[in-house]
């Protein structure tokens, strides 16, 4: 053995030194050869005490090569040539420092620490919808573009907020708090903005109207909004587009779709302008869908905003858009699994036919902002919006429905054993419709010391011509079954007219404010008067002002647009009234520093209780109403959110909603669930980056809720009595960005690549069920998929 291990050693003595001897004339010739050519650059860096800072990041432009500082402060670099560098030092304790070298001296920095500035005040001009309201949530629009989701749309960030729920990935629809889609105001500089009303599945939506290159400032409010903001049932968002203070451009592209946006400043300075153009092709994401076949979605939209100053008082903004969507899809087959181990089922579908929708909406706007005085603006909105939509669909579905074998050691395991059902299901639709809606909006804001006096009127003119004429049957187990009919049309002229006037009082020593406000109301179709008073008061709590006690309570009501006076088989009711809702909101904000940055805690309760409710159905993101206003119901629950800089330099949140929301039909059954009763909510946005490199980023978007109710079609005594499944999503980020200094026109500023796993988990989600029935008369819900796990890659370029 002793021998053995002697040999052994001996070898491997041998090789060793023969290793080592060529790795030192390599490094012997590599060094030879790289000397001639470049330099090392040594240094240290310390703080204003002298003291060294390890772990400092170290980048050379235009080299790109980076390194750290150690423990003692120090590092060293190499430089290509004795051209001028720029080396540039970033620690997240300490401000950027930049120097220029041109020789291989030691160089010697010395980093100032950052400064937080715990309170301040920053006095601007006052203009209207920029002061944050009594309970509303200000979201800084960067965070849309780090944002990982499917559509890549504005609205995604919203269903992270407490009490908003969007349980499909390729719509931009979203509920608040127990209301369903159409109870949501959205306005952009002042203008109300319109979705398709036709649309009826979120992979045929297309675009969203807010686009995130050009939005500035961002308030969203989940219920007990003031008097001023409009009459909805569950929420107001209000969106400023941002005024360039420069020449700017923007490139994003990715997978599915891309954007351009330009935006600039006159010489004078006294004409801003900013245009964008968005395209989105979801045909890649659509791929991943259970349904296979043709999907050929092409959604583009331009839009434009021009601000104008018109002497030191006056400013005219001009807000157009054009949105062109165009859905074709041929659907061939799908096969879908659902059950359990035990009752396992497979639905295997092959389809005939093909689906065309084309949603084309046109709106402007001139909004035209007066100071009278310093204590005097007004503000004049003026507005249209055209809407042509057309929808063509005829397609037969031919299904077999069977029992799985799930033993394992069987040889027929996972096929087919028992047939239960043969049967088709047939969908035509020919529908079409046009619309025009005029506004006229004029709001004053008089500012009365610390106190605040606001009042206004608009007039709103609607034109609307639907032609309905669908149907739908299910041909199954020898005999067929109208599923839905309706042959119909609607033509509506009318005019709504309203106007508010409120109060805002301050105390001296701003610990209290109270807002006091009522709205008035009247429909020409309905010959409905509508009177909704409205109070929000806050208290500010603490030694330093930290915390901040909310209460607001009003009357919230909603004038029918066309859609709610159609019954569920297609007939006009003339008879619908609005439906009116009561808010109780409380709540407490909290603002406190953790590891020395800034955070905020939110907690709110709620309650509404609503009468002269129109009920209704949800498939998918279409709503179709009873046409009545037979029902009365409530939701209550608590919503928590707490954000802030849990990674310095970065914003992050967590958000918790729980919902209860029950309505009763007045049929005799009592309360039941609404459509909406989404009992738990959880919206996680979450951002990060590595220590020493803020360039490189994660982002996590993670959504959970509880499963929705359903129920048979055309059993209202059944009505949403069965548990859908649960919702959840984890969608994954990861990006790198450049910064480059240059004076050159077609260079970029900045550059951000981004790789997106999209539904990283592959859950499997389900946004509706469609009814079958066996050869016995047995009912079996078969779920409708979202989409599968997608890999997206985004890149950006500002100029």
């Amino acid at each position: 053995m002793y021998i053995l291990r002697s040999i052994c050693s001996n070898e491997f003595m041998a090789n060793h030194l023969k290793y080592t001897f060529l790795t030192f004339l390599f490094l012997t010739v590599s060094q030879t050869s790289l000397t001639a050519q470049t330099m090392i650059v040594k240094g240290e860096v310390k703080d204003s005490l002298n003291l060294p800072i390890s772990d400092v990041f170290v980048l050379l432009l235009p080299d790109s090569s980076s390194t750290l500082t150690n423990k003692k402060g120090e590092f060293s670099i190499k430089v290509r040539n004795a051209k001028k560098r720029k080396v540039i030092f970033s620690h997240l304790q300490y401000e950027n420092f930049a120097i220029d070298i041109t020789t291989s001296d030691k160089v010697s920095v010395v980093l100032k620490e950052k400064t937080q500035v715990l309170s301040g005040i920053d006095i601007q001009e006052r203009r209207f919808e920029e002061t944050q309201e009594i309970g509303s949530i200000e979201i800084d629009a960067k965070n849309a573009y780090t944002l990982p989701s499917a559509t890549g749309d504005f609205s995604k960030i919203l269903a992270t907020l407490p009490g908003v729920t969007s349980n499909n990935e390729l719509a931009s629809v979203y509920s608040v708090r127990g209301g369903n889609y159409d109870e949501n105001l959205i306005y952009v500089n002042g203008m109300k903005v319109y979705r398709p009303f036709l649309v009826s599945a979120g992979r045929q939506e297309g675009l969203g109207f807010i686009n995130t290159d050009m939005v500035g400032h961002v308030q969203f409010s989940a219920g007990g909004w003031q008097a001023k903001d409009g009459d909805k049932l569950s929420s107001v968002l209000k969106v400023q587009y941002r005024v360039p203070k420069r020449n700017e451009a923007t490139i994003n592209a990715s997978l599915l779709g891309g954007s351009l946006h330009y935006g600039g400043v006159s010489k004078k300075g006294d004409l801003h302008y900013s245009f964008g153009v968005r395209h989105k092709n979801s045909k890649y994401l659509l791929g991943t869908l259970e349904t296979n076949g043709n999907y050929l979605p092409k959604f583009t939209d331009f839009q434009g905003f021009i601000s104008k100053q018109l002497g030191s008082k006056t400013t005219l903004g001009l807000l157009a858009s054009s949105a062109h969507n165009n859905y074709l899809t041929i659907p061939e087959s799908k096969e879908t699994e659902f059950g359990t181990i035990q009752a396992s089922f497979r639905v295997s579908t092959a389809f005939e036919g093909r689906e065309k929708l084309d949603y084309h909406t046109n709106q402007v706007g001139l909004i035209l902002s007066h100071s009278f005085s310093e204590d005097f603006i007004s503000r004049l909105v003026v507005s249209g919006v055209h809407s042509s939509e057309r929808e063509n669909y005829e397609i037969e579905g031919a299904y077999l429905l069977c029992d799985i074998n799930r033993n394992p050691g069987s040889n027929r395991f996972n096929e087919c054993v028992t047939i239960r059902g043969i049967g088709s299901n047939y969908a035509y639709g020919r529908n079409k419709l046009e619309a025009e809606v005029l506004s006229i909006d004029q709001k004053n804001e008089i500012y009365l010391g610390n106190d605040v006096l606001s009042f206004g009127m608009s007039w709103d003119y609607e034109n609307l011509d639907d032609r309905l004429k669908e149907f739908a049957f299910t041909d199954s187990a020898d005999f067929s079954n109208v599923t839905f009919s309706a042959n119909n049309a609607i033509a509506i002229q009318s005019h709504k007219v309203s106007g508010f006037v409120q109060y805002t009082l301050n105390s001296r020593d701003s610990l209290h404010t109270i807002n006091v406000g009522t709205r008035l109301n009247y429909w020409t179709y309905s010959e409905q008067w509508l009177v909704s008073p409205r109070i929000q008061y806050a208290y500010r709590m603490g030694i330093r002002r930290a915390s901040i006690l909310r209460l607001a309570t009003g009357v919230y009501q909603q004038h029918p647009f066309y859609r709610e006076l159609r019954n569920r088989t297609g007939v006009i009711n003339p008879e619908v009234k609005a439906q009116s809702s009561f808010h109780v909101v409380g709540g407490i904000d909290h603002y406190f520093n953790a590891w020395g940055r800034p955070f905020k805690l939110s907690s709110d309760f709620y309650y509404k209780y609503l009468w002269n409710v129109n009920p209704y159905d949800v498939n998918n993101i279409k709503i179709r109403y009873f046409g009545t206003n037979q029902a009365t119901a409530y939701a209550y629950g608590l919503d928590f959110r707490v954000n802030g800089e849990f990674i310095e330099g970065t914003e992050s949140w967590f958000s918790l909603g729980i919902l209860n929301t029950m309505e009763d039909l007045q049929e005799g059954d009592g309360y039941v669930r609404r459509p909406t009763d989404q009992r738990l909510n959880l919206g996680i946005f979450f951002q990060d980056h590595l220590p020493n490199d803020p360039s490189i980023k994660v982002s996590v978007n993670t959504l959970f809720g509880s499963g929705l109710p359903f129920g048979p079609p055309g059993r209202d005594d059944l009505r949403n009595s069965f548990q859908g499944d649960q919702y959840f999503r984890l969608d994954l980020g990861f990006s790198k960005s450049f910064e480059f200094e240059n004076d050159k026109t077609l260079s970029p500023n900045s550059l951000w690549i981004g790789l997106e796993l999209l539904n990283a988990l592959g859950a499997d989600n389900t946004i509706s069920y469609t009814w079958i029935q066996d050869v016995v008369g047995n009912q079996f819900a078969v779920p409708n998929a979202l989409s599968a796990r997608f890999l997206n890659v985004r890149v950006i370029a500002k100029f």
